[in-house]
């Protein structure tokens, strides 16, 4: 016998392209486009401030510190093929020209302008400098006052653009989650019996919360890099084209190291977030079999597995760290060759008086800021496959087809005319878990409305695989389950399920408090309906002995407690419900005596004029049933009432023999 343990997180996804899962998100950014054009539009402009910024030194610097048009003292700084540095003043201005007289001696009187030698600024008085390069002074005022106007407009659009992609990163994330749960929801019960609960947790939690930084920075921060680096390399171009293309000759290296980067990291994340949900599958089922684990003393083995998970969880973890521990210090490195490359370069050409000094240090700047993108380009790099191994995880649940096929337009429409259930019946139906392993085979009966049938059998005669195709949480592998002789699967699910309600073997409650578990999906019953299906229930003694009454909430699963009163409250919600047809499946399996009696007086109740399909483990309850079924292997063997099948002596008398220790009714 082969079954399918693989769950969806090993199996194998081969090369998936980041391009196409961002085609798949594009619908969820949809409704938000304006918001994210708003603020790519916010990015640009925050990409023009900070390419500003280093120009306006640059401007300082060969307009007011050192001046590019005052550069060379003509006659004698040609005698010797000397370039000196000189400040030009402008004899028309008074206070010029008496500063000029008082240090004749430093300048070279030229008409109306004047020269003086930077060499010579020492020899002159702090008070006659300052008034010498009062102009220059105030421009640098100027250029410093609106540098500061700069940043502080930065600031205050890249705090707007920030708050503009984390209200809508929160909202696509939002939207996405919902999908995954309405989704979730609506896939077959197959599906769950193969993915455990952790892993679809982590799926809607873990998975969607990866997607926020891609949503919040991702989107509009690679615009800003992508930009602000062709803005870079347009300005360096602008000003000095050979410098430039000096800087840019560790590129190479850094595409090359970008693109090993890029495929080690795909490969890292991916495995990842499988890491991270078997830790959670782990946990899970630890907390979920704490009991079981105690008992048998298995908490070495079960911490030497969990440890196991963890170490491979830290392995893939180092990996990651691995690649950006070689890739970020490498793009470091290579910054530092390229300013060292304009250092050297761009020197040369200032002693040469080819390039301004301005120019140098505005290209430093410039090509500091430009591996600072890259390294941003690495890092958002890392946080995209972060969130395309997420999104595939994600998109491989979106994409299960594992939904039970819906009927079409007429068809639903003809189901919502279905006032009573008439008769249910099977008609040659196989079916198994697993294809080619049927567990119930050629059933053949009918239900009749008002009937009570029993369906009994030894433990994996397949009763509860039966009755679970009533509700269609499965469809059979061959023949058909008819409704009033329509095929189920042509009937629309939400009105059928309008009219059943099902008492499982073990109820599940949930946590809230007793009146929302029994009433659920119920309009807000009267005080007197709700004493009436409390007592039909035989929930008094229950609700009187609990301090909050009805408003008493409960953990999880009702683990506070007991197993009868668990069953006593999901009778109690049958009963909110008044349905046509009653599912029960072992009901009272797991109920000592003392609260058995108190069970099948609320059965009895609640079966009464009504359709009644009952799977019962002790003979003894189904004795009144208007029709007994009895399985073995999948096939049905016996039918008949409790006196008839007695008579006949043969398989279901066997069976009151083995538990009642006598042949005797």
């Amino acid at each position: 016998m082969q079954h399918d343990h693989g769950y969806f997180e090993e199996s194998k996804l081969g090369k998936t392209y980041d391009i196409k899962l961002l085609e798949r998100l594009y619908p969820f950014t949809r409704p938000y486009r304006l918001l994210l054009f708003g603020s790519i539009a916010l990015v640009l402009l925050i990409t023009g401030l900070d390419l500003a910024l280093p120009y306006f030194t640059k401007v300082a610097i060969d307009h007011y510190i050192v001046p590019a048009t005052d550069r060379v003292a003509a006659g004698k700084a040609s005698d010797n093929n000397i370039k000196e540095r000189v400040i030009r003043v402008d004899l028309t201005d008074p206070q010029m020209r008496a500063l000029v007289d008082t240090y004749r001696e430093f300048f070279n009187i030229e008409g109306d302008t004047a020269l003086i030698p930077y060499n010579k600024l020492s020899a002159m008085k702090k008070s006659d400098l300052a008034v010498l390069r009062k102009k220059d002074i105030m421009g640098i005022a100027v250029i410093s006052s609106f540098f500061v106007a700069l940043v502080v407009v930065n600031f205050i659009l890249s705090f707007v653009q920030k708050m503009i992609m984390e209200y809508t990163g929160l909202m696509i994330m939002h939207d996405l989650r919902m999908k995954l749960f309405v989704h979730i929801q609506h896939l077959a019960i197959a599906f769950f019996t193969r993915n455990p609960v952790a892993r679809l947790v982590t799926r809607t939690t873990n998975d969607i919360q990866n997607m926020h930084e891609l949503f919040t920075s991702v989107i509009s921060m690679i615009f800003k890099d992508l930009f602000l680096l062709c803005g870079i390399a347009a300005v360096m171009l602008i000003i000095n084209w050979k410098l430039a293309l000096v800087s840019f000759v560790v590129l190479p290296v850094v595409v090359y190291a970008s693109v090993i980067f890029s495929r080690r990291a795909r490969d890292i994340f991916r495995d990842l977030r499988v890491k991270v949900a078997q830790i959670n599958t782990r946990f899970s089922e630890t907390i979920g079999g704490i009991r079981v684990i105690q008992l048998f003393r298995q908490e070495l083995n079960n911490y030497r597995k969990f440890k196991e998970l963890n170490h491979a969880n830290y392995l893939a973890g180092m990996k990651q760290i691995h690649v950006l521990a070689v890739f970020m210090p490498l793009i470091e490195l290579l910054s530092v060759v390229a300013v060292a490359l304009v250092i050297f370069y761009g020197g040369g050409r200032v002693l040469n008086d080819t390039l301004t000094l301005g120019a140098l240090v505005a290209f430093i700047s410039y090509i500091r800021m430009f591996f600072r993108p890259i390294r941003d380009l690495a890092e958002k790099y890392n946080v995209l496959q972060n969130a395309m191994a997420s999104a595939e995880r994600i998109f491989l649940i979106l994409d299960s087809r594992e939904v039970l096929t819906q009927p079409a337009l007429q068809n639903a429409q003809a189901s919502t005319t279905l006032q009573r259930i008439e008769k249910i019946r099977f008609e040659n139906v196989c079916f198994g878990y697993v294809e080619g392993e049927n567990i119930l085979r050629e059933i053949t009966f009918s239900i009749n409305a008002g009937e009570t049938v029993a369906v009994v059998g030894p433990t994996g005669a397949g009763k509860t695989s039966l009755i679970n195709l009533i509700p269609r949480f499965y469809d059979p592998t061959s023949g058909r389950v008819l409704i009033n002789g329509l095929d189920l699967k042509n009937l629309n699910a939400s009105s059928f399920h309008s009219k059943i309600a099902l008492v499982m073997q073990d109820p599940f409650l949930f946590s809230g408090t007793i009146r929302q578990n029994i009433f659920q999906g119920s309009q807000d019953p009267t005080a007197a309906q709700e004493q009436f299906i409390i007592d039909a229930a035989n929930c008094r003694s229950l609700v009187e002995r609990l301090p909050q009454g009805l408003d008493t909430v409960l953990s999880e699963g009702g683990a506070s407690i007991s197993s009868g009163e668990r069953q006593l409250i999901s009778i109690a919600r049958a009963f909110a419900r008044n349905p046509q047809l009653i599912l029960f499946d072992e009901a009272t399996s797991y109920i000592d005596s003392s609260t058995e009696l108190a069970i099948q007086q609320a059965v009895e109740t609640l079966m009464k004029n009504r359709t009644s399909l009952v799977v019962a483990h002790r003979l003894s309850t189904v004795r009144n049933a208007h029709r007994i079924i009895v399985l073995n292997r999948g096939r049905i063997i016996e039918t008949g009432d409790h006196g008839k099948l007695m008579k006949r002596k043969g398989f279901y008398y066997k069976l009151q023999q083995l538990q009642n220790g006598s042949g005797l009714e």
